[in-house]
């Protein structure tokens, strides 16, 4: 499923890292998973802070090798994350595409001085909207959509 923010993140990849935060499970994750060819979490590309071993490595200033994007997720709970990925960044901007991805707290440190200033765009993702979810959607099927909390599942047919 693409996703509204999708043309514009895979625009702005090849001018600067890519921010995209917002709340938890509108699907930060799963966007920023399908720019990279096998588009999951198993890709060597995919970075999660939450994992140990990939903390470690990261900690220790190693990314994959060859990897034309690289994407850091959950990658703000650590407190020191703005100095570590200002430094891969201005480290291997000329071949290497970062996306970054986590809560709304992405968003709250732009408001006071910031040491990655002008080296990214940010976007806020916001829960599916009924034209993500349903792009063939008539105007006689939106007031059973939203009668029913705008989800489609009403509308799809069992084949039972």
């Amino acid at each position: 499923m693409n996703r509204y923010l999708t043309p514009y993140v895979k625009n702005d990849l090849s001018e600067k890292m890519v921010f995209i935060g917002g709340p938890r499970q509108v699907g930060k994750t799963t966007l920023s998973l399908q720019f990279l060819p096998s588009g999951n979490e198993k890709h060597p590309a995919y970075l999660n802070w939450d994992s140990p071993l990939i903390r470690k490595d990261l900690l220790a200033g190693q990314l994959p090798p060859d990897q034309k994007l690289i994407i850091l997720d959950e990658i703000h709970k650590y407190k020191e994350w703005k100095s570590l990925i200002k430094g891969f960044y201005d480290l291997n901007k000329s071949d290497t595409q970062f996306l970054v991805t986590g809560s709304a707290r992405l968003d709250y440190f732009r408001k006071g001085g910031d040491s990655l200033q002008g080296r990214y765009h940010y976007y806020r993702l916001h829960p599916l909207t009924l034209d993500e979810i349903s792009p063939d959607c008539s105007a006689s099927q939106v007031p059973n959509l939203l009668r029913f909390g705008g989800f489609p599942e009403p509308q799809i047919k069992s084949s039972e």
